[in-house]
C-alpha cells in the first residue's frame, strides 16, 4: 500500500487529509462533548449536506457555475446554520438545546428539497454522503490544510477562554471573557471542520469522528489536556485503520473509519472495567 501512496496523487490527497481531520475533528470534539452539544455535529452536517445538493443542483442549472468546488458551498450553509444555532440558542435561553433539532431539520428539508430538483441522488452526493478516498482532490487538501492551521492556532491562543467558557460560563462572563465572540469564533470552526470532514468521512458519519474519541479518551483520561490528547491519538489510529481498511476492501472510508472508532471505545471500556476491578480487589485485601 505504501507503493500506491507514492504512486498515485488521489491517495496522497485522501491520507494526508485524514490525518488532518484526524487531528481537528477530535480536538474540537473534546469541546463540543464537555459543552454538552454532542448532536451540533449532526445538525451541522445536516446543513451541509444542504449545500451540497445545493452546489450539485447550481452546477447544472447556471453555466457559470459549473466546476464549482462543492465544498465552498458546504462550508458557506454549514456555517450560516452555526450562526442561526447560536442565535437561536440566544432566543431560547431556557430550552437551548432545542436550537440544534431546529437547524437539523431545516437542513434535512432544504437539502430533500435540492436532491429533488436535482434528480436525486448521484454518484457524487453518495462521496459525500459517506466519504471517498478518490473524491479528494489537491485543491481540497490545500484547503482543508488551511483550516487545520486556523483552527490548531484559535485553540492554542483561546485555550483558557474555550475552557472556562466550557466548564463554567458564568465564571468566565463574569472574569471578563467575550463570551459572545468566543462562541462565535467556536462556532465558526466547527462548523467548518465539519464541512471539510466529509470528503474523507461522509457527512452523515462525520460527526462519530468528533465524538467517539472523545468518548473512548473519556474513560481512561484523568484530566482535560490527556482528554484531548488521548482524543486525537484514537482519532488519528480511527482514520487510518478506516483508510487502509477501506483501500484493501474497497469499501467507504466513511463506515471503517467508524467502525475502528467504535472498536476503540469498546477496548478503553473493557480495560478501564478490568482496572477498575483490580483495583476494588486490591482495596478488599
Amino acid at each position: 500500500m505504501l507503493q500506491a501512496i507514492f504512486q498515485y496523487e488521489f491517495l496522497q490527497n485522501a491520507f494526508l487529509t485524514g490525518i488532518l481531520i484526524g487531528i481537528i475533528a477530535p480536538m474540537l470534539g473534546a469541546f463540543i462533548v464537555v459543552r454538552r452539544l454532542s448532536l451540533i455535529a449532526d445538525a451541522l452536517s445536516h446543513v451541509t449536506l444542504s449545500g451540497i445538493a445545493a452546489s450539485l443542483y447550481f452546477s447544472k442549472t447556471v453555466p457559470s457555475l459549473q466546476g464549482l468546488n462543492p465544498l465552498y458551498f458546504g462550508m458557506l450553509f454549514s456555517v450560516t446554520g452555526s450562526l442561526f444555532i447560536e442565535r437561536l440558542r440566544t432566543l431560547y435561553k431556557h430550552y437551548q438545546e432545542l436550537a440544534i433539532p431546529i437547524i437539523l431539520s431545516g437542513g434535512i428539508g432544504i437539502g430533500v428539497i435540492f436532491i429533488s430538483l436535482a434528480d436525486g441522488f448521484t454518484t457524487d452526493l453518495f462521496s459525500y454522503l459517506f466519504g471517498s478516498v478518490s473524491a479528494v482532490s489537491r485543491s481540497d487538501l490545500y484547503l482543508i490544510t488551511g483550516i487545520s492551521i486556523v483552527v490548531i492556532l484559535v485553540i492554542f491562543l483561546l485555550y483558557k477562554e474555550l475552557f472556562l467558557l466550557s466548564f463554567d460560563e458564568d465564571h468566565a462572563k463574569a472574569s471578563g471573557i467575550p463570551a459572545k465572540a468566543i462562541h462565535f469564533i467556536f462556532m465558526v470552526m466547527v462548523a467548518l471542520v465539519i464541512a471539510a470532514s466529509m470528503r474523507i468521512v461522509g457527512i452523515l458519519l462525520v460527526s462519530s469522528l468528533m465524538t467517539l474519541p472523545v468518548a473512548a479518551s473519556i474513560r481512561i483520561a484523568r484530566g482535560f489536556k490527556q482528554t484531548i490528547g488521548f482524543s486525537v491519538l484514537f482519532g488519528e489510529i480511527s482514520v487510518v485503520v478506516g483508510l487502509i481498511s477501506a483501500f484493501y476492501l474497497d469499501l467507504a472510508p466513511g463506515g471503517t473509519i467508524v467502525v475502528t472508532a467504535i472498536l476503540i471505545l469498546l477496548i478503553t471500556i473493557a480495560v478501564k472495567k478490568i482496572i477498575s476491578s483490580r483495583h476494588s480487589e486490591k482495596a478488599e485485601v
